[in-house]
């Protein structure tokens, strides 16, 4: 299973850092018993692991080596690799970005590295052969990207930071066949590349006939893309019991050294 992280972004609500906002130090992890600090980025590649991700892509700008050089090629028992998203074009742009790895049999997690939330078994809640997103609800739902469903589940429409959403529930983290990934990517060329969010590219697919799931399994979400997220983000991680040395995956750079992969789609 894969797990494809859109990393790609400048970080301009959160700038002026020396590094990436992806290697943002919140809370901490044990490194062979001893605490560290921990790269918030950490928090989704753990929970891409539990949800059974063996295959990591980090989608990255050019200027962000600093990633490569911290997870090198594994983290946690996955294979880590790269791809390189030239220009900033969207999150779309972004995630298709890794699909020349994909063989249309495998199954896709996506998830944003600067978000943090609870439970951290959240993606198993999610079905196997589905699209189908974890969402999870917050009080400012016009901030996010707000997923209407009916009673049986089926998502209706992605309100995309819109005013007065119709929900109170967000996704964080989204799961998919490749196949429906290909075809999704086949949609957005037809539209002319112009969906800059995945909310309105969904919209269109739902349109056409498509399907989607809205999975209530999530109780907490942190965007820490902002100040005020971060320091949300150490509030919820205070609240909550500390995490066993052994229930945290260490960083551990494969012995063959990444490159980055540049695909062009």
């Amino acid at each position: 299973m894969w797990g494809i992280i859109p990393a790609a972004g400048a970080g301009t609500r959160i700038q002026p850092l020396a590094f990436s906002k992806e290697l943002l130090p919140v809370g901490s992890r044990f490194d062979d018993g001893v605490e560290r600090p921990r790269a918030v980025s950490e928090y989704l590649v753990e929970r891409m692991i539990r949800g059974g991700a063996d295959k990591i892509c980090f989608v990255i700008s050019p200027g962000k080596s600093d990633i490569l050089g911290y997870y090198g090629g594994g983290i946690g028992g996955a294979h880590v690799c790269y791809a390189v998203q030239p220009k900033p074009a969207g999150l779309c742009d972004s995630i298709f970005r890794a699909l020349p790895l994909l063989a249309r049999d495998e199954t896709v997690l996506v998830g944003l590295p600067d978000t943090i939330w609870f439970p951290e078994d959240g993606l198993r809640a999610l079905p196997d052969g589905a699209f189908s997103f974890l969402l999870f609800p917050v009080e400012r739902p016009e901030f996010f990207d707000a997923v209407v469903t009916d009673e049986a589940g089926r998502v209706r429409e992605i309100q995309v930071k819109q005013p007065g959403a119709g929900s109170h529930w967000v996704w964080g983290a989204f799961k998919l066949p490749a196949a429906v990934l290909h075809d999704l990517h086949a949609l957005w060329v037809e539209r002319g590349r112009r969906d800059e969010y995945i909310g309105t590219l969904v919209n269109a697919w739902l349109q056409q006939g498509g399907e989607a799931l809205g999975v209530r399994a999530g109780e907490a979400y942190v965007d820490v893309g902002t100040l005020h997220g971060y320091r949300e983000a150490i509030h919820v991680l205070e609240a909550r019991p500390a995490p066993a040395a052994h229930d945290i995956p260490t960083v551990a750079v494969s012995a063959v050294p990444a490159s980055p992969q540049e695909v062009t789609l």
